[in-house]
């Protein structure tokens, strides 16, 4: 079967050439007779690999030198507890931003070890858009602020960054980071999940100020410990080094295409013709506020929600798979991460403009 578009939120879409690497890769990593997937962590050669990943990843986020990279595991939900643990003191005050079921999952882990100050909810309005900074209730002796950049089911989006003055900011990034360029230097943690624009599930990308790490809580298990993958060039256990490998040549292959600057363009771009296609009938419709849309995750539903299968179901047939909105919300869902091809988007496009004209 040839390639189709997969528009699914995660694990998704990887670039065509880094799947024709790892094709080449598999049974013969640089004609050491083994797969990648094979080698030690602490060979001469392995460790080149991460270290020029974490080159590229700096070099593409611009990060600063006073920032920790780390590839750690448990995917973004172990940052849940993970930044409580290594940011707050036990019965500390922490503000969280509550604007969809990710940021909601992590207040709800972070409820385990602090205080958690809700400083805004969007749920009055089904999460369907962010809420004006103005008008949060901070803490201002909260040990952190937390939000989620993008809340991949309902498709929301931060359109700023959070102002937080002095208290360190944590950032959920896992659907937005390396879509574009952001200024790291707001930040005291960054954290992202790698299956959106990084790679296949498995690892995780953690960016930490240096000057927060080594205040994890009494008691912290030593792999919930940023200090201790700081220490160990994230290597105090066998890492996942396929994951590792293959973010890599992701990192790598952004560069080629010109950077975040460029991808960014392309992204941009992308969401702009999708929403003008949902905007421009009465047969779709996107319930997300306008400056909060995500360019990641576009979901939408038919006036006629009868119709839902009878659109999968064709969908697929042209090609066009994982279109299915999250059960939450129901509808459609488009994830257009940075390796789905603007060719996926018109190829989209003329197949909704189509159903309407046959089924509206």
């Amino acid at each position: 079967m040839s390639r189709v578009f997969n528009f699914s939120a995660g694990p998704a879409v990887i670039p065509d050439a880094v799947l024709g690497q790892i094709r080449r890769d598999i049974p013969d990593w640089r004609a050491s007779g083994m797969s990648v997937m094979e080698i030690s962590h602490r060979s001469k050669d392995f460790v080149a690999v991460a270290e020029q990943a974490e080159q590229d990843l700096r070099e593409l986020l611009a990060i600063p030198d006073n920032y920790s990279v780390i590839f750690a595991q448990g995917g973004a939900s172990l940052q849940f507890a993970m930044a409580p643990l290594n940011l707050s003191a036990e019965g500390q005050v922490v503000d969280y931003v509550q604007t969809g079921s990710w940021s909601k999952k992590a207040i709800g882990e972070a409820s385990k070890f602090c205080d958690v100050n809700v400083v805004a909810d969007s749920a009055d309005r089904n999460f369907t858009y962010v809420p004006e900074e103005s008008c949060w209730q901070r803490n201002d002796a909260a040990a952190y602020l937390h939000y989620c950049a993008n809340e991949t089911i309902a498709g929301v989006e931060f359109p700023f960054i959070p102002d937080s003055g002095d208290t360190p900011l944590v950032c959920d990034m896992s659907s937005t980071i390396l879509s574009r360029p952001i200024d790291v230097s707001r930040f005291g943690v960054i954290y992202a999940g790698a299956q959106k624009n990084i790679g296949p599930a498995g690892i995780t990308v953690v960016i930490v100020r240096r000057d927060l790490l080594g205040n994890a809580r009494p008691g912290t298990p030593s792999l919930l410990d940023y200090a201790v993958y700081d220490k160990s060039d994230s290597m105090s256990n066998t890492p996942p080094v396929f994951a590792w490998y293959v973010a890599g040549l992701v990192f790598a292959h952004l560069k080629s295409r010109g950077g975040l600057d460029a991808v960014a363009a392309i992204n941009e771009r992308k969401a702009k013709k999708l929403y003008a296609a949902i905007d421009a009938t009465g047969f779709y419709s996107n319930p997300v506020e306008t400056g909060c849309r995500s360019w990641m995750n576009v979901p939408f539903v038919l006036r006629d929600a009868s119709l839902d299968a009878r659109f999968l179901k064709e969908a697929a047939a042209a090609g066009l798979f994982n279109l299915k909105g999250h059960r939450s919300v129901g509808g459609m869902r488009a994830s257009i991460y940075n390796a789905m091809p603007e060719d996926g988007v018109d190829a989209l496009i003329q197949f909704m403009q189509e159903f309407e004209r046959t089924r509206g």
